[in-house]
């Protein structure tokens, strides 16, 4: 039979026909009830959570660790049937049962309390404010989720896509994800791309590569019958981190010429180079990582060696066609792409 504990006074409010209970509890009792069920990952009812981002979490365990807490709830879909909350007056009795509430939101806040706790051990016993819903289903989670998203900071438009499961009623999803993708790109510090994306009406002379650019070569390996989705990779944070790693194992390599940061010979600053390394990607690379089943860093980072044929530079594409410069790159990548090919005395005759 299963302990449990009697909360402090709870708020009860509503979201459409949706009950939602808000009340103070000890982190230690919310690390136990909950779990996290990751979109992409887990097939669920209710999985509307995002992969983990180590960094953040080490961000916020020192946030932690430096005497804050956090004002904002944790946000908890209890479904399990067999034990469940029982109200009583004005209070909650929650079951100390592991593994009964999904969490929806505070994925990497509970991860860094977690993670500070390691360091202090009084701050399991610290209070943070967890509001309840019971029993949803994943596009009822999946409302909750973009709710409270979308008050804190803009949601990728098409993140409600891969909540909803709604793409192929979509025509414009195409060029929405490829869209989405593009923005994270030139929002997240660990992008090649870092503020490099030129978006409309940006003052002249900042970023090198054009919106419109990311969008048209991607929106076709993104769409519903792409490659991406055909290799069943579907999810916004799956997609952005492949084009992410490809482009920063293009980036080491060319690092050690000191082409990356030069802006006049960086070949990827220019629309032909970043069309043409996109193309070479799913045409060469992408075949070799699903058969690997990786997309890692370092794994694309050795699929490469300059050695014998320096990066190309914009002084070898300059005065030549779009056509015949992205021609050039796709060459020069080739000539840099490792064979997986025996060798000759490999072969059985």
């Amino acid at each position: 039979m299963a302990t449990g504990i009697l909360t402090e006074n709870y708020v009860k409010m509503q979201m459409g026909d949706t009950d939602i209970f808000t009340f103070p509890l000890q982190v230690k009792d919310l690390v136990k009830i909950s779990y996290v069920a990751a979109r992409g990952r887990d097939g669920e009812e209710g999985a509307v959570q995002r992969v983990l981002n180590r960094k953040r979490i080490a961000t916020i365990k020192q946030y932690i660790l430096d005497g804050n807490m956090f004002v904002n709830t944790f946000v908890i879909n209890w479904n399990d049937t067999n034990y469940l909350p029982k109200f009583i007056a004005d209070r909650v009795e929650i079951p100390l049962v592991d593994n009964v509430a999904q969490l929806l939101d505070g994925q990497h806040r509970l991860e860094g309390l977690k993670e500070a706790i390691k360091v202090d051990e009084n701050i399991a016993r610290k209070q943070v404010l967890v509001s309840m819903v019971i029993g949803l289903e994943t596009k009822e989670a999946a409302k909750i989720f973009i709710n409270i998203n979308s008050e804190q900071k803009p949601v990728p438009k098409s993140l409600i896509f891969d909540l909803y499961g709604v793409t192929e009623d979509d025509r414009n999803f195409a060029i929405t994800r490829a869209g989405d993708i593009a923005n994270i790109l030139n929002t997240s510090v660990d992008s090649p791309y870092y503020n490099l994306i030129k978006y409309p009406g940006n003052p002249r002379g900042k970023g090198k590569i054009d919106l419109s650019t990311v969008v048209s070569v991607l929106k076709k390996y993104v769409d519903v019958d792409g490659k991406l989705t055909e290799n069943n990779i579907k999810d916004l944070d799956f997609q952005s981190s492949i084009v992410i790693n490809y482009f920063s194992a293009l980036k080491f390599h060319w690092d050690k010429e000191n082409l990356w940061g030069n802006n006049s010979q960086n070949v990827f600053f220019k629309a032909a180079g970043f069309i043409a390394a996109i193309e070479f990607f799913f045409e060469y690379v992408f075949p070799k990582c699903v058969s690997r089943k990786s997309f890692e860093l370092s794994y694309l980072i050795s699929l490469f060696d300059f050695s014998e044929s320096s990066p190309i530079t914009s002084n070898e594409i300059k005065g030549t066609d779009g056509k015949s410069a992205r021609s050039m790159i796709i060459n020069n990548l080739k000539d840099g792409l490792k064979s997986d090919a025996p060798r000759e005395n490999e072969y059985v005759y």
